[in-house]
């Protein structure tokens, strides 16, 4: 038997105009799509780095915690980084938010769709 699929979604208007959902959860499994720095209850994109990857770990946590899974589920993460220089201001953050977690993990350095996209971030979680 399969399981249901269920589409999560924050509401971004990223996710409406490029049709994709936030995550995706199938049976024990959820896929996060690439999370960058916005608020995006406010869509606002911070200028710092800080912010911008504290709010990427935030809004991963919620759209989480709304498919049923926890960060101690993520098994990979996908750091994508537009400048190797941002990787230093984002180490002890991304270093405090995974230290329990310790999941796979890649670093990435891209363009970004917008210039002041700093960083991105992908997870994928696994409950079983």
């Amino acid at each position: 038997m399969t399981s249901p699929r269920r589409l999560i979604t924050t509401g971004s208007s990223f996710e409406a105009e490029l049709s994709y959902s936030r995550a995706v959860v199938q049976g024990d499994w959820c896929f996060v799509s690439g999370i960058t720095g916005y608020d995006y209850a406010r869509m606002v994109l911070p200028p710092d780095m800080e912010t911008q990857v504290s709010n990427c770990f935030d809004t991963m946590e919620h759209v989480l915690a709304e498919a049923g899974f926890a960060p101690e589920h993520i098994a990979r993460v996908h750091y994508i980084f537009r400048d190797r220089d941002d990787v230093a201001p984002a180490k002890p953050i991304i270093g405090a938010r995974m230290a329990v977690v310790r999941p796979a993990a890649t670093m990435i350095l891209a363009d970004m769709m917008v210039e002041e996209m700093r960083f991105e971030l992908e997870v994928t979680a696994f409950r079983g």
